[in-house]
Protein backbone atom coordinates (compact mmCIF):
# COMPACT_ATOMS: atom_id res chain seq x y z
CA UNK A 1 0.00 0.00 0.00
CA UNK A 2 1.37 3.52 -0.46
CA UNK A 3 2.71 5.73 1.90
CA UNK A 4 2.44 9.50 1.44
CA UNK A 5 5.58 10.71 3.09
CA UNK A 6 5.10 13.77 5.72
CA UNK A 7 7.43 15.77 3.08
CA UNK A 8 4.57 15.15 0.12
CA UNK A 9 1.58 16.28 2.75
CA UNK A 10 4.03 19.60 3.38
CA UNK A 11 4.81 20.19 -0.25
CA UNK A 12 0.98 20.05 -1.02
CA UNK A 13 0.36 21.97 1.84
CA UNK A 14 -1.32 25.15 0.46
CA UNK A 15 -3.06 23.52 -2.06
CA UNK A 16 -4.79 20.75 0.88
CA UNK A 17 -5.50 23.71 2.79
CA UNK A 18 -7.59 25.38 0.25
CA UNK A 19 -9.06 22.18 -1.65
CA UNK A 20 -7.92 18.63 -0.11
CA UNK A 21 -9.77 16.48 -2.95
CA UNK A 22 -7.58 16.78 -5.94
CA UNK A 23 -5.11 15.45 -3.25
CA UNK A 24 -7.22 12.72 -2.24
CA UNK A 25 -7.98 12.12 -5.85
CA UNK A 26 -4.20 11.61 -7.33
CA UNK A 27 -3.52 9.19 -4.55
CA UNK A 28 -6.69 6.78 -5.06
CA UNK A 29 -5.99 6.81 -8.66
CA UNK A 30 -2.28 5.67 -8.34
CA UNK A 31 -2.99 3.49 -5.17
CA UNK A 32 -6.40 1.97 -5.33
CA UNK A 33 -8.87 1.72 -2.88
CA UNK A 34 -6.79 3.09 -0.13
CA UNK A 35 -3.41 4.39 0.91
CA UNK A 36 -1.54 5.94 3.76
CA UNK A 37 -0.91 9.45 4.77
CA UNK A 38 2.18 9.80 7.20
CA UNK A 39 1.49 12.95 9.34
CA UNK A 40 3.95 12.71 11.63
CA UNK A 41 7.07 10.21 13.03
CA UNK A 42 4.40 8.00 14.62
CA UNK A 43 1.18 9.72 13.15
CA UNK A 44 -0.31 7.55 9.97
CA UNK A 45 -4.14 7.81 8.62
CA UNK A 46 -5.38 5.45 6.47
CA UNK A 47 -7.65 6.46 3.71
CA UNK A 48 -9.96 4.70 1.94
CA UNK A 49 -12.85 4.42 -0.76
CA UNK A 50 -13.14 0.84 -0.65
CA UNK A 51 -16.60 -0.18 0.19
CA UNK A 52 -15.78 -2.88 1.89
CA UNK A 53 -13.87 -1.86 4.54
CA UNK A 54 -16.37 1.45 4.74
CA UNK A 55 -19.42 -1.14 5.57
CA UNK A 56 -16.54 -3.17 8.38
CA UNK A 57 -15.93 0.32 9.90
CA UNK A 58 -19.51 2.04 10.25
CA UNK A 59 -21.73 -1.21 10.15
CA UNK A 60 -20.41 -4.69 10.55
CA UNK A 61 -17.75 -3.94 13.22
CA UNK A 62 -18.83 -0.33 14.43
CA UNK A 63 -18.33 -1.23 18.02
CA UNK A 64 -14.75 -1.76 17.43
CA UNK A 65 -14.31 1.94 16.16
CA UNK A 66 -15.04 5.22 16.85
CA UNK A 67 -15.46 9.21 15.85
CA UNK A 68 -12.05 10.49 15.87
CA UNK A 69 -10.73 13.22 18.35
CA UNK A 70 -11.17 15.35 15.02
CA UNK A 71 -14.57 15.65 16.47
CA UNK A 72 -15.10 14.60 19.74
CA UNK A 73 -12.51 16.79 21.10
CA UNK A 74 -11.61 19.69 18.04
CA UNK A 75 -15.60 20.32 16.71
CA UNK A 76 -16.72 19.67 20.47
CA UNK A 77 -14.57 22.71 22.14
CA UNK A 78 -16.78 24.69 19.65
CA UNK A 79 -20.35 23.21 19.04
CA UNK A 80 -20.25 20.86 22.58
CA UNK A 81 -20.84 17.48 23.40
CA UNK A 82 -24.11 15.84 21.65
CA UNK A 83 -24.93 13.08 19.55
CA UNK A 84 -22.29 14.36 16.37
CA UNK A 85 -19.58 15.09 18.57
CA UNK A 86 -19.49 12.11 21.34
CA UNK A 87 -18.57 8.52 21.55
CA UNK A 88 -19.54 5.49 23.90
CA UNK A 89 -22.40 5.33 26.40
CA UNK A 90 -22.63 9.22 26.67
CA UNK A 91 -23.60 8.85 22.77
CA UNK A 92 -25.67 6.30 23.32
CA UNK A 93 -27.70 7.77 25.55
CA UNK A 94 -28.09 10.89 24.19
CA UNK A 95 -29.28 9.42 21.07
CA UNK A 96 -31.81 7.00 22.52
CA UNK A 97 -33.08 10.67 23.96
CA UNK A 98 -32.89 12.70 20.59
CA UNK A 99 -34.14 9.77 18.39
CA UNK A 100 -37.94 10.04 19.22
CA UNK A 101 -37.98 14.25 18.02
CA UNK A 102 -37.67 12.88 14.30
CA UNK A 103 -39.86 9.59 14.10
CA UNK A 104 -41.74 10.07 10.70
CA UNK A 105 -44.95 10.70 12.72
CA UNK A 106 -43.05 13.62 14.56
CA UNK A 107 -42.42 14.71 11.20
CA UNK A 108 -45.89 14.61 9.97
CA UNK A 109 -46.48 17.60 12.19
CA UNK A 110 -43.72 19.86 11.40
CA UNK A 111 -44.27 19.55 7.65
CA UNK A 112 -46.59 22.55 7.40
CA UNK A 113 -44.15 24.36 9.37
CA UNK A 114 -41.10 23.50 7.26
CA UNK A 115 -43.15 24.93 4.24
CA UNK A 116 -44.04 28.19 5.96
CA UNK A 117 -40.90 28.51 6.43
CA UNK A 118 -39.08 28.13 3.54
CA UNK A 119 -41.84 29.92 1.95
CA UNK A 120 -41.13 32.80 3.57
CA UNK A 121 -37.15 32.32 2.64
CA UNK A 122 -37.79 32.25 -1.29
CA UNK A 123 -39.82 35.65 -1.05
CA UNK A 124 -36.31 36.67 -1.01
CA UNK A 125 -35.25 35.33 -4.50
CA UNK A 126 -34.72 38.41 -7.04
CA UNK A 127 -36.45 37.19 -10.39
CA UNK A 128 -34.69 38.36 -13.33
CA UNK A 129 -31.32 38.91 -12.62
CA UNK A 130 -28.50 36.08 -11.56
CA UNK A 131 -27.80 36.15 -7.52
CA UNK A 132 -25.35 33.43 -5.47
CA UNK A 133 -27.64 31.06 -4.23
CA UNK A 134 -26.03 29.42 -1.31
CA UNK A 135 -26.13 32.90 1.23
CA UNK A 136 -30.25 32.07 0.53
CA UNK A 137 -30.09 28.61 0.66
CA UNK A 138 -27.92 29.30 4.19
CA UNK A 139 -30.70 31.27 5.54
CA UNK A 140 -33.76 28.99 4.06
CA UNK A 141 -31.99 26.05 6.17
CA UNK A 142 -31.26 27.31 9.18
CA UNK A 143 -34.97 29.32 9.40
CA UNK A 144 -36.32 25.98 9.02
CA UNK A 145 -34.77 24.45 11.85
CA UNK A 146 -34.97 27.33 13.82
CA UNK A 147 -38.73 27.47 13.09
CA UNK A 148 -38.92 23.56 13.77
CA UNK A 149 -37.36 24.08 17.22
CA UNK A 150 -38.56 26.65 18.28
CA UNK A 151 -41.52 27.92 16.81
CA UNK A 152 -41.23 30.79 17.20
CA UNK A 153 -41.35 34.53 15.01
CA UNK A 154 -39.17 36.98 17.03
CA UNK A 155 -35.81 35.68 17.14
CA UNK A 156 -34.15 35.96 13.70
CA UNK A 157 -32.10 38.65 14.64
CA UNK A 158 -30.64 36.11 17.51
CA UNK A 159 -30.38 33.50 14.91
CA UNK A 160 -28.35 35.23 12.40
CA UNK A 161 -26.00 35.82 15.25
CA UNK A 162 -26.26 32.51 16.01
CA UNK A 163 -25.31 31.55 12.28
CA UNK A 164 -22.65 33.78 11.88
CA UNK A 165 -20.89 32.53 14.80
CA UNK A 166 -20.97 29.09 13.84
CA UNK A 167 -19.99 29.53 10.41
CA UNK A 168 -17.16 31.67 11.67
CA UNK A 169 -16.00 29.12 14.33
CA UNK A 170 -16.07 25.87 11.19
CA UNK A 171 -13.58 28.66 9.47
CA UNK A 172 -11.42 28.49 12.60
CA UNK A 173 -11.43 24.65 12.48
CA UNK A 174 -10.47 23.62 9.42
CA UNK A 175 -7.45 25.96 9.44
CA UNK A 176 -6.31 23.66 13.01
CA UNK A 177 -7.48 20.47 11.28
CA UNK A 178 -5.62 21.23 8.20
CA UNK A 179 -2.12 23.17 9.33
CA UNK A 180 -2.45 21.41 12.83
CA UNK A 181 1.62 22.85 13.33
CA UNK A 182 0.92 26.01 13.78
CA UNK A 183 -2.15 25.30 16.39
CA UNK A 184 0.69 26.41 18.78
CA UNK A 185 0.47 29.79 17.02
CA UNK A 186 -3.58 29.89 17.13
CA UNK A 187 -3.11 29.64 20.40
CA UNK A 188 -0.94 32.16 21.36
CA UNK A 189 -2.08 35.11 19.23
CA UNK A 190 -5.72 34.53 20.86
CA UNK A 191 -7.35 33.13 17.89
CA UNK A 192 -8.49 30.12 19.60
CA UNK A 193 -9.77 31.98 22.54
CA UNK A 194 -11.69 34.44 20.49
CA UNK A 195 -13.51 31.98 18.69
CA UNK A 196 -14.57 30.02 21.99
CA UNK A 197 -15.87 33.05 23.38
CA UNK A 198 -18.14 33.22 20.11
CA UNK A 199 -19.23 29.93 20.64
CA UNK A 200 -20.16 30.66 24.64
CA UNK A 201 -21.84 33.81 23.06
CA UNK A 202 -23.80 31.27 20.80
CA UNK A 203 -24.96 29.16 23.82
CA UNK A 204 -26.21 31.94 25.86
CA UNK A 205 -28.52 32.69 22.76
CA UNK A 206 -29.66 29.47 23.20
CA UNK A 207 -30.06 29.32 26.80
CA UNK A 208 -32.10 32.42 26.30
CA UNK A 209 -34.57 31.32 23.98
CA UNK A 210 -34.99 28.14 26.63
CA UNK A 211 -35.75 29.95 29.65
CA UNK A 212 -38.04 31.72 27.21
CA UNK A 213 -39.74 28.41 26.55
CA UNK A 214 -39.86 27.26 30.06
CA UNK A 215 -41.28 30.51 31.27
CA UNK A 216 -43.56 30.80 29.56
CA UNK A 217 -45.24 27.81 30.56
CA UNK A 218 -46.68 27.13 26.66
CA UNK A 219 -46.56 22.97 25.48
CA UNK A 220 -46.17 23.58 21.74
CA UNK A 221 -45.21 20.26 19.28
CA UNK A 222 -41.95 21.72 18.10
CA UNK A 223 -38.44 19.86 18.65
CA UNK A 224 -37.55 22.02 21.61
CA UNK A 225 -40.76 20.67 23.51
CA UNK A 226 -39.30 17.34 22.50
CA UNK A 227 -35.93 17.70 23.94
CA UNK A 228 -37.80 19.36 27.24
CA UNK A 229 -39.64 16.25 27.84
CA UNK A 230 -37.15 13.60 27.41
CA UNK A 231 -36.26 11.67 30.38
CA UNK A 232 -32.91 9.61 31.51
CA UNK A 233 -34.00 6.25 32.14
CA UNK A 234 -34.41 7.44 36.01
CA UNK A 235 -36.59 9.62 35.23
CA UNK A 236 -34.42 13.09 35.14
CA UNK A 237 -34.60 15.74 32.49
CA UNK A 238 -31.41 16.47 30.54
CA UNK A 239 -29.82 19.68 32.46
CA UNK A 240 -29.33 22.04 30.54
CA UNK A 241 -25.72 22.17 29.40
CA UNK A 242 -26.55 18.98 27.53
CA UNK A 243 -29.66 20.36 25.36
CA UNK A 244 -27.43 23.68 24.80
CA UNK A 245 -25.24 21.23 23.66
CA UNK A 246 -27.69 19.21 21.18
CA UNK A 247 -29.79 21.97 19.85
CA UNK A 248 -26.44 23.59 19.03
CA UNK A 249 -25.38 20.60 17.08
CA UNK A 250 -28.85 20.13 15.29
CA UNK A 251 -28.24 23.82 14.00
CA UNK A 252 -24.89 23.60 13.04
CA UNK A 253 -25.42 19.88 11.15
CA UNK A 254 -29.15 20.54 10.26
CA UNK A 255 -28.79 23.47 8.07
CA UNK A 256 -25.34 23.35 6.61
CA UNK A 257 -25.53 20.00 4.99
CA UNK A 258 -29.34 20.80 3.80
CA UNK A 259 -28.04 24.05 2.60
CA UNK A 260 -25.02 22.56 0.42
CA UNK A 261 -27.16 20.05 -0.58
CA UNK A 262 -30.06 22.21 -2.54
CA UNK A 263 -27.75 24.75 -3.84
CA UNK A 264 -25.70 22.09 -5.71
CA UNK A 265 -29.25 20.76 -6.63
CA UNK A 266 -30.30 24.02 -7.98
CA UNK A 267 -27.18 24.35 -10.28
CA UNK A 268 -27.63 20.76 -11.27
CA UNK A 269 -30.78 21.17 -12.25
CA UNK A 270 -29.91 25.23 -13.98
CA UNK A 271 -27.64 23.20 -16.25
CA UNK A 272 -29.87 20.03 -17.08
CA UNK A 273 -32.85 21.82 -18.58
CA UNK A 274 -33.85 18.66 -19.85
CA UNK A 275 -34.56 17.19 -16.09
CA UNK A 276 -35.74 20.55 -14.69
CA UNK A 277 -38.63 20.14 -16.95
CA UNK A 278 -39.63 16.56 -15.86
CA UNK A 279 -39.16 18.16 -12.39
CA UNK A 280 -41.42 20.92 -13.18
CA UNK A 281 -43.94 18.51 -14.71
CA UNK A 282 -44.04 16.48 -11.67
CA UNK A 283 -44.57 19.12 -8.87
CA UNK A 284 -47.41 20.76 -11.34
CA UNK A 285 -49.08 17.93 -10.61
CA UNK A 286 -49.11 17.97 -7.07
CA UNK A 287 -51.02 21.23 -5.25
CA UNK A 288 -49.22 21.38 -2.18
CA UNK A 289 -51.35 24.09 -1.14
CA UNK A 290 -54.57 22.03 -1.48
CA UNK A 291 -56.11 21.37 2.09
CA UNK A 292 -57.47 18.13 1.42
CA UNK A 293 -54.10 17.02 0.22
CA UNK A 294 -51.70 15.31 3.23
CA UNK A 295 -48.34 17.36 3.20
CA UNK A 296 -46.62 14.55 3.79
CA UNK A 297 -48.58 12.07 1.02
CA UNK A 298 -47.95 14.86 -1.53
CA UNK A 299 -44.38 15.27 -0.81
CA UNK A 300 -44.22 11.40 -0.93
CA UNK A 301 -45.54 11.67 -4.32
CA UNK A 302 -42.76 13.58 -5.63
CA UNK A 303 -40.67 10.48 -6.51
CA UNK A 304 -38.99 12.42 -9.49
CA UNK A 305 -38.07 15.35 -7.05
CA UNK A 306 -36.48 12.86 -4.66
CA UNK A 307 -33.87 11.27 -7.23
CA UNK A 308 -32.96 14.56 -8.23
CA UNK A 309 -31.71 15.15 -4.46
CA UNK A 310 -30.59 11.67 -4.02
CA UNK A 311 -28.45 12.72 -7.17
CA UNK A 312 -26.62 15.53 -6.08
CA UNK A 313 -25.92 14.29 -3.00
CA UNK A 314 -24.29 11.56 -4.49
CA UNK A 315 -22.14 13.57 -6.83
CA UNK A 316 -21.61 16.22 -3.84
CA UNK A 317 -21.97 14.03 0.08
CA UNK A 318 -22.11 17.01 2.58
CA UNK A 319 -20.44 14.60 4.55
CA UNK A 320 -17.47 14.20 2.05
CA UNK A 321 -15.02 12.28 4.37
CA UNK A 322 -16.23 9.93 7.17
CA UNK A 323 -13.15 9.53 10.55
CA UNK A 324 -12.98 6.45 13.12
CA UNK A 325 -10.66 5.40 15.14
CA UNK A 326 -10.02 2.23 15.78
CA UNK A 327 -10.96 0.59 19.62
CA UNK A 328 -8.75 -2.58 19.37
CA UNK A 329 -6.69 -4.04 17.04
CA UNK A 330 -8.39 -5.15 13.51
CA UNK A 331 -7.65 -5.67 9.76
CA UNK A 332 -9.63 -6.07 6.72
CA UNK A 333 -8.46 -7.89 3.55
CA UNK A 334 -4.97 -8.03 4.59
CA UNK A 335 -5.26 -4.49 6.19
CA UNK A 336 -3.99 -3.60 9.47
CA UNK A 337 -6.34 -1.53 11.41
CA UNK A 338 -3.84 -1.34 14.55
CA UNK A 339 -5.78 0.27 17.69
CA UNK A 340 -6.00 3.54 17.59
CA UNK A 341 -5.03 4.12 13.82
CA UNK A 342 -7.41 6.68 12.39
CA UNK A 343 -9.11 5.66 9.49
CA UNK A 344 -10.68 8.85 6.83
CA UNK A 345 -13.48 6.87 4.61
CA UNK A 346 -13.94 8.97 1.21
CA UNK A 347 -17.51 9.27 0.50
CA UNK A 348 -17.01 12.17 -2.32
CA UNK A 349 -14.52 9.43 -4.14
CA UNK A 350 -16.85 6.46 -3.22
CA UNK A 351 -19.97 8.01 -4.97
CA UNK A 352 -18.07 8.63 -8.00
CA UNK A 353 -16.31 5.46 -8.40
CA UNK A 354 -16.59 4.14 -12.26
CA UNK A 355 -16.46 0.28 -10.78
CA UNK A 356 -20.01 1.32 -9.36
CA UNK A 357 -21.22 3.83 -11.13
CA UNK A 358 -21.90 4.07 -14.71
CA UNK A 359 -21.02 7.59 -15.98
CA UNK A 360 -19.98 8.27 -12.67
CA UNK A 361 -19.58 12.14 -12.64
CA UNK A 362 -22.79 13.00 -14.80
CA UNK A 363 -26.18 14.33 -13.43
CA UNK A 364 -28.43 11.15 -14.05
CA UNK A 365 -31.13 11.22 -11.25
CA UNK A 366 -33.15 8.12 -13.44
CA UNK A 367 -30.17 6.20 -11.81
CA UNK A 368 -32.51 5.99 -8.68
CA UNK A 369 -35.81 4.63 -10.38
CA UNK A 370 -37.48 1.79 -9.22
CA UNK A 371 -34.39 0.53 -7.53
CA UNK A 372 -34.34 -1.51 -4.19
CA UNK A 373 -32.17 0.89 -1.77
CA UNK A 374 -29.81 -2.98 -1.24
CA UNK A 375 -28.75 -2.33 -4.70
CA UNK A 376 -26.92 0.35 -4.08
CA UNK A 377 -26.23 0.69 0.27
CA UNK A 378 -22.82 -0.56 0.42
CA UNK A 379 -21.02 2.64 -1.77
CA UNK A 380 -24.18 5.14 -1.37
CA UNK A 381 -23.81 7.14 2.12
CA UNK A 382 -25.05 10.46 1.60
CA UNK A 383 -26.28 10.51 5.43
CA UNK A 384 -23.96 7.96 6.67
CA UNK A 385 -24.50 4.07 8.29
CA UNK A 386 -25.25 1.95 11.05
CA UNK A 387 -25.96 3.14 14.42
CA UNK A 388 -24.50 6.66 13.84
CA UNK A 389 -26.44 7.48 10.76
CA UNK A 390 -27.59 11.24 10.53
CA UNK A 391 -30.56 11.46 13.27
CA UNK A 392 -32.21 14.00 10.83
CA UNK A 393 -32.16 12.44 7.29
CA UNK A 394 -35.59 12.27 6.83
CA UNK A 395 -36.43 15.58 8.14
CA UNK A 396 -33.22 17.12 5.85
CA UNK A 397 -35.04 15.03 2.64
CA UNK A 398 -38.69 16.32 3.25
CA UNK A 399 -37.48 19.92 3.63
CA UNK A 400 -35.51 19.87 0.68
CA UNK A 401 -37.83 18.17 -1.70
CA UNK A 402 -40.16 20.49 -0.56
CA UNK A 403 -37.83 23.47 -1.46
CA UNK A 404 -36.57 22.00 -4.89
CA UNK A 405 -40.52 21.52 -5.55
CA UNK A 406 -41.88 25.14 -4.56
CA UNK A 407 -38.68 26.79 -6.48
CA UNK A 408 -39.58 25.16 -9.64
CA UNK A 409 -43.03 25.12 -9.58
CA UNK A 410 -42.62 29.04 -9.93
CA UNK A 411 -39.03 29.63 -11.08
CA UNK A 412 -36.93 28.06 -14.63
CA UNK A 413 -33.63 28.15 -13.34
CA UNK A 414 -30.03 29.02 -15.40
CA UNK A 415 -27.08 29.62 -14.38
CA UNK A 416 -23.37 31.24 -16.27
CA UNK A 417 -21.43 29.47 -14.54
CA UNK A 418 -20.10 25.80 -16.34
CA UNK A 419 -18.56 24.15 -13.19
CA UNK A 420 -19.33 24.85 -9.86
CA UNK A 421 -16.20 25.46 -7.43
CA UNK A 422 -16.29 22.99 -4.13
CA UNK A 423 -15.07 24.40 -0.80
CA UNK A 424 -14.50 21.44 1.53
CA UNK A 425 -15.05 22.16 4.70
CA UNK A 426 -16.66 20.48 7.66
CA UNK A 427 -19.16 19.66 4.88
CA UNK A 428 -18.62 20.00 1.76
CA UNK A 429 -19.45 23.59 0.42
CA UNK A 430 -19.79 25.00 -3.43
CA UNK A 431 -17.83 28.30 -3.21
CA UNK A 432 -20.61 30.25 -5.21
CA UNK A 433 -23.47 29.47 -7.21
CA UNK A 434 -24.99 32.38 -9.19
CA UNK A 435 -28.61 31.40 -10.35
CA UNK A 436 -31.14 33.09 -12.66
CA UNK A 437 -34.34 33.18 -11.51
CA UNK A 438 -36.99 33.56 -14.34
CA UNK A 439 -40.62 33.59 -13.42
CA UNK A 440 -42.76 31.01 -15.37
Amino acid sequence: MKLVSRFQVLKNARRILKNPLPFHHENFEVSGDSFKVQLSTNDIVLFTRSPGLIKYILQKQHKNFQKSPLQTVDLAKYIGHGILTSNGEHWRTHRRMVQPAFHKKKLHNLMGVIRRAILSELERINPNREQDVFPLMGDLAFQVVAKALFSSTDIRERMSRLKHITEANQRMLIKEMRQPYLKWWYRLNGKIDRHLKMSEEGKGLLLEIIKERRESGLEIDDLLDMLLKAKYEDGSPMPDGQLLDEVLILFTAGHETTANALSFTLFLLAKNPVIQQQVYEEVSKVNLDDSNVDLMQGVLRLQFVKQCVEEALRLYPPAYIIDRIATENESFEGIALPKDSMVLMSIYELHRYAEYWERPTEFIPSRFNGRDKKDYSDYYYPFGAGPRMCVGNNFAMYEMIIAIAEIVKKYQITSSLENVEVNPLISLKPKCVPLLFKER
